[in-house]
């Protein structure tokens, strides 16, 4: 599996398929903001589109040096991936140390999503990490793209994710084919496809955006289905992050996944992101639908 691979353009003006372009809210006052609509064409919004507008947002309202150190939300209805979405932030709380900031994403009038972020300002204090990052070949060697793997899995031909402004290298794929329960943990490189600058919301929000690319898709694989399947109808349902230091969404991140449980038609999944010299940056939660036909 390891070759060398071709990189994609970096850097250059923001185009409609950028990543920084998918964050260039238009404030329309009273702490809310147009969304542009999504770089794909085709399937049902991307739920880590939500999170990163939905961030962004809530970032715009809140003062520096205070950043996001967890989120958690509710995907709450589908939406389409040819209209702009409205951002509504409220200002909960802003106290010494910390804020909350609840967040409401719109389409058409329907309530997409809802939110609660929690911003602290940056202090000292002892650092503990129980999970060392697992071993993994550079990312500039691995071949694999996570939409080739879904293609391969019998994903929809017209599906076009790949689109979407980021960069995924698996690292241990299971077998396309769905057969044997897999269930060792799952390892994807991911980056955020633009050069996004120094700009720290647009890097917490590249991360949040990232991190709903691959997570619930694999609580279908210890029962030896794969969640591209035509007969599964799967969706996430809610995602919680939680971010421990600032970390680049530009460069490569190690997103090392582990599914924690299913039953009940839902699978709950946990994964951790570290940074390639192997620092712990974020942890996120998340619970998804699975219903097969």
């Amino acid at each position: 599996m390891a070759q060398r691979t071709v990189e994609p353009e970096r850097g250059g003006d923001p185009s409609p398929a950028s990543f920084v372009a998918l964050l260039e809210l238009q404030d329309v006052g009273g702490d809310a903001f147009v969304a542009p609509p999504a770089p794909e064409q085709t399937g049902r919004l991307y739920g880590g589109q939500l999170l990163a507008q939905g961030l962004a947002a809530a970032s715009r309202t809140v003062a520096a040096p205070r950043a996001p150190h967890s989120l958690h939300g509710y995907f709450l209805r589908a939406g389409a991936v040819d209209a702009p979405l409205r951002v509504e932030v409220e200002r909960v709380r802003d106290g010494r140390s910390f804020s909350a900031r609840a967040v409401r994403v719109l389409q058409d009038g329907r309530l997409l999503f809802r939110m609660m972020a929690s911003y602290q300002v940056p202090e000292p204090g002892a650092a503990f990490t129980a999970r060392a990052m697992p071993p993994a070949p550079p990312a500039d060697t691995v071949a694999m793209t996570y939409n080739e793997f879904s293609r391969r899995a019998g994903e929809e031909e017209d599906w076009d994710g790949e689109a979407r402004p980021m960069d995924l290298r698996y690292v241990n794929p299971p077998d396309p084919q769905p057969g044997e329960p897999v269930l060792e943990d799952q390892r994807v490189w991911m980056r955020v496809r633009d050069a996004l600058g120094d700009d720290a919301a647009l890097h917490y929000a590249g991360i949040a955006y990232l991190a709903d690319s691959t997570l619930i898709d694999h609580a279908a694989l210890p029962h030896g289905r794969r969640w591209q399947e035509p007969s599964l109808n799967g969706t996430s349902l809610d995602h919680a992050m939680w971010f421990h230091r600032p970390a680049r969404a530009d460069a490569w991140l190690l997103f090392d996944q582990s599914v924690e449980a299913t039953g009940g038609s839902r699978g709950f999944v946990t994964g951790r992101i570290y940074t390639a010299d192997g620092a712990l940056v974020a942890s996120c939660a998340q619970e998804g639908l699975l219903r097969w036909k």
